[in-house]
Formats: C-alpha cells, structure tokens, sequence
C-alpha cells in the first residue's frame, strides 16, 4: 500500500499550488503517524487518509474536502488493503479535515489529519500564506498582498480564529500560542513579509 500510495498519490501534489506540494503532504504523513503512535488506531488508515487529505485540490480549494473524500472512495486499489467500511471512515476524515469545518471530525481519524494538517510554525505559515495570495490574487499590489496575509492570519489563527486543536497534548498547542504572539504584533508581521518578499 506504501509503494502505491508513494508511486500514485503523493506525486499528484507536485501540480497543486505551492503551500500544497509534495513536502506538505509528506509533513502532514510524518505528523499524522507521529500522533497514531499514541493512539489505538490503525496505522494503515492513518497513512492513507493523510496521504489522500488534499488530493481534491485538483477541483480547486473551496471543495477539496469533499472532492478527496470522493478520489478516495473511487479508489478501487484502496480495496486491496481496506473494507468498504474503512474507505468510508478514511473518506469521512479526509472530508472532516478541513480547518474552517464547523464540526468536530465524526471520527478520531478526522481529528489526526486535521491536527496533523496544522503544522504551526509562524514563519512557514506565514510564507504559506503569502504564496496562496501570490498564486491567487496576483492583481493584489505589495500593500494589499500584506493586508490579506494579515486578515487571513488573524481569520484563521488569531484569538478568535476559526482554528481548532484537537489534541492539547500536542506540539501544536504551545507553537499557536507563539504564533498568535506574533500576530498582535504586527512589525513582526511586516517583517517576515519583507524577508519573505524583499
């Protein structure tokens, strides 16, 4: 399963844009086995569900979700290795996965790939950020590329973000509360942008 996934899936993020490449989905793999070493789940389905979270950006963005809980339900090689009741459960978390879901995950494997999905690091988030707008909104000029890295920033991980951690034991938990530190401080901000793009 290993093999098919590393021959198959994973070089389908080499198309995607560039907060969702390879070395995303190899990160969120590495994160997701990382927390399912802690857990009574199986490990298989850990892999799988994180390897395919993101296939449906080929469908773009705003329903990837649901297009990659679809790629892997059609998947009929997953079948080699999972029943029909597991590929609903691994299609079910890449559905849930989604940080501005409204829910919590409908299984603990949603809640893996979801925390595993948030690596907070500031400065990588912030360069993520600044390529989506890049990638997106290239009409945007300097000044209002800034502006939505911020709002998206604050939106998404701010005090009143939408963003959700699953686990409190996790990394994650004390890198939010650093990169939430750094987002009331908006020089700091400012200056990763300008590092980012000089």
């Amino acid at each position: 399963m290993k093999q098919y996934v590393e021959q198959e899936i994973i070089p389908r993020y080499d198309h995607f844009d560039k907060a969702h490449q390879r070395d995303h989905v190899l990160m969120v793999i590495q994160q997701s086995m990382d927390i399912a070493s802690r857990l009574d789940v199986d490990k298989d389905m850990v892999y799988a569900i994180a390897a395919y979270h993101d296939t449906g950006l080929c469908e773009g963005r705003e329903l990837h979700h649901v297009v990659s809980a679809r790629i892997i339900k059609a998947d009929q090689k997953l079948r080699e290795w999972f029943t029909e009741e597991q590929i609903q459960t691994m299609a079910d978390a890449a559905e849930d996965h989604r940080a501005s879901a409204k829910k919590a995950s409908r299984t603990i494997y949603g809640r893996i790939v979801a925390e595993a999905d948030r690596f907070i690091d500031p400065v990588t988030i912030t360069q993520r950020t600044i390529q989506y707008g890049l990638d997106h909104y290239p009409e945007l000029d300097r000044e209002e590329q800034f502006q939505r890295m911020v709002t998206h920033l604050k939106e998404k991980y701010g005090r009143n973000g939408y963003l959700k951690l699953w686990f409190p034991d996790s990394p994650n938990a004390a890198r939010l509360e650093k990169l939430r530190d750094m987002i009331d401080d908006e020089q700091v901000l400012r200056q990763l942008f300008n590092d980012f793009l000089p």
